[in-house]
């Protein structure tokens, strides 16, 4: 009579289900569940999360705690009451909450018999804290513009910490930074993408055939031992104006929950070529990656001012003369071996004042693919010369796009 007694309080006892909801970084949650033990035979009470692996968040015997087969992930963050299956209070205490915390939590009573009774289902949300100077804004909003409520939480996600990285065109590198503090497991993966989502790199850096996008393929590394160092910044070799974009590191669980997300912004500034009519020529530069496909091809053309020309083609293994616009024939060269060497800089012979504008480098694969891009900002400064007696005065000419100086766009200068 005794057995069945408990068993029908096992099987008929009401389940209850609640939610808590916090920030992350808080210092602890606790997470209710209550049961009389007092008919139960030899209890027991386990806390799980049936989407984890293994799924023991806390186990707990009348003589103490099992943590044996505890999820790593919770490791020294979990406790009871000692006393909690003579008095029946079942709730767990949940220390320095993480956004991977976030989840449905189960609590279950056993007995040495082998019944057991699902007490209550803990449904946790752990949101990403907002910095301190967002959060005050959002209440000025609400208060003073009500009326843009709605384009607030369409644009909420502006008011993520962002981290700017400025850089000049033509550097070897750029540091994208993405480090972080707490504790990770051992099975995580970091991922990096742009804003069109296209992977730039992952951490294992054991792609799958076509996962990089081509345009990053050569150009990214990470430093040894992230996991060590918690540190997940991304390398990325011979960055161009192309290049300029907002990128997101995120670091998760091998269930795809989320540890950490850092967007930042990198602005790479046009390579600015200056040089004065009449000289022999002019170097437009563009070092990338080494050892390209022997099938690429190379393309220079001017597109600001328009109409669009193009100055040089490489393809097939050679110059193409007859594909470039007549204003550049026998004006321009490019290296040899240049796929092998990744120097795909152009010399423009006898620059003139014409040649002023923005020249955009592209190489495409077989397919067309875009692989690499890079813009060169050029500004040839024209000079006419005046005989005014036996003196000779040359004048500058500067266009107004290029320049910001006040004074006129002729100036004297006498020699």
């Amino acid at each position: 009579m005794k057995m069945l007694a408990v068993f029908v309080i096992l099987v008929h006892v009401s389940q209850h289900a609640s939610a808590v909801e916090l920030y992350e970084g808080e210092e602890f949650v606790l997470l209710p569940c209550e049961f009389d033990t007092a008919d139960v035979i030899d209890p027991s009470v386990v806390w799980s999360r049936c989407d984890l692996e293994p799924p023991t968040i806390h186990l707990r015997h009348q003589e103490g705690d099992e943590l044996g087969e505890q999820n790593q992930l919770y490791s020294g963050r979990t406790s009871m009451m000692a006393d909690a299956l003579r008095t029946g209070d079942l709730s767990l205490k949940l220390s320095k909450l993480r956004l991977s915390d976030s989840g449905t939590y189960t609590c279950i009573v056993r007995e040495r018999s082998g019944g057991e009774k699902r007490v209550t289902n803990v449904l946790l949300r752990v949101k990403e804290r907002f910095p301190s100077w967002a959060t005050a804004l959002l209440v000025l909003l609400a208060v003073g513009l009500l009326v843009f409520g709605g384009l607030l939480v369409h644009f909420r996600h502006y008011f993520m910490s962002v981290y700017k990285v400025n850089v000049d065109s033509g550097v070897e590198s750029v540091q994208l930074p993405c480090k972080t503090i707490i504790h990770l497991p051992k099975d995580v993966t970091a991922e990096w993408k742009d804003r069109y989502k296209n992977k730039v790199h992952t951490y294992p850096d054991d792609y799958l055939p076509g996962e990089q996008h081509q345009v990053y393929r050569g150009r990214t590394e990470m430093k040894r031992n992230p996991l060590k160092t918690r540190d997940f910044s991304l390398t990325l070799k011979y960055p161009s104006a192309n290049d300029s974009d907002f990128y997101i590191c995120i670091v998760y669980t091998k269930e795809k929950s989320i540890l950490m997300k850092k967007r930042v912004v990198l602005l790479v500034k046009d390579c600015q070529v200056e040089v004065e009519e009449g000289e022999e020529s002019v170097l437009l530069p563009f070092k990338t990656t080494p050892n390209l496909p022997d099938d690429a091809m190379v393309g220079w053309i001017r597109y600001v001012p328009s109409p669009i020309r193009t100055v040089h083609v490489f393809q097939h293994g050679s110059d193409q003369p007859k594909e470039q616009n007549q204003v550049y024939r026998d004006r321009t060269e490019m290296k040899k071996d240049l796929l092998k060497t990744g120097d795909l800089s152009l010399t423009l012979k006898n620059p003139k004042h014409t040649d002023t504008g923005t020249y955009e480098c592209t190489i495409y694969n077989r397919n067309w693919e875009v692989m690499r891009m890079k813009t060169v900002q050029l500004e040839v400064k024209g000079r006419i010369q005046i005989q005014v007696k036996d003196e000779t005065i040359n004048i500058n000419i500067r266009t107004r796009s290029s320049s910001t100086d006040p004074t006129p766009l002729m100036e004297d200068q006498s020699v």
